[in-house]
C-alpha cells in the first residue's frame, strides 16, 4: 500500500461537477494506492503513520507537528496509478495495482480507520473508481510517499 501525502492549505475533490470533499485550512491531501495482497493490518499501520507524520511547522518553523496537532483535515483519494509500471515502453502498465474488488474494501477500511480518530468533519474522500477533479494548494511544497 502506498500513500502520497501532500501538505495543503486548501484541497477539494469534485465528481461530475459536484464537490464531494473539501477543506480550507491546514490539512493533507492523500492519494492512496493498493497492491495485490495488501492487508487491513498494513492499512491501519499506514493510517497511524499518516496521522502522526510531523510535517506541519511549529512556532520556530521546524516541521514538528502532525495533522492532529494542528487540528487539520484529511482528504483520502483512491489512486491506482501510484502503482504504474513504466519500466517498459511509454505506456504505463497497472498489473502491480490491486483489482478494484480487492482495492475498494481496503480504501474504505482506511477511511473508517481515519474517521475513528478525525471524525466526520475533518475527513473527506473521493469516489472510488470515479473520474475526479482533485485540486490542492500544496504548502511548501511538501509531498511525502509512505509505504507499507
Amino acid at each position: 500500500m502506498r500513500m502520497l501525502v501532500q501538505r495543503a492549505t486548501q484541497a477539494s475533490v469534485t465528481v461530475a461537477g459536484e464537490t464531494v470533499s473539501a477543506f480550507d485550512g491546514p490539512g493533507l491531501l492523500v492519494l492512496c494506492g493498493v497492491a495485490p495482497g495488501d492487508t487491513p493490518a498494513q492499512a491501519e499501520k499506514l493510517c497511524a503513520k499518516l496521522l502522526k507524520l510531523r510535517i506541519f511547522e511549529d512556532e520556530r518553523g521546524a516541521m514538528n507537528r502532525s495533522v492532529l496537532d494542528v487540528g487539520g483535515s484529511v482528504i483520502l483519494v483512491s489512486q491506482f496509478t501510484l502503482y504504474a509500471d513504466t519500466s517498459h515502453g511509454n505506456r504505463p502498465g497497472f498489473s502491480t495495482a490491486a483489482r478494484p474488488e480487492e482495492a475498494e474494501p481496503l480504501y474504505r477500511h482506511c477511511l473508517a480507520t481515519l474517521r475513528a480518530t478525525l471524525g466526520e468533519a475533518r475527513l473527506g474522500g473521493g469516489v472510488f473508481g470515479a473520474e475526479m477533479e482533485v485540486r490542492l494548494l500544496n504548502h511548501g511544497p511538501c509531498t511525502i510517499l509512505l509505504e507499507a
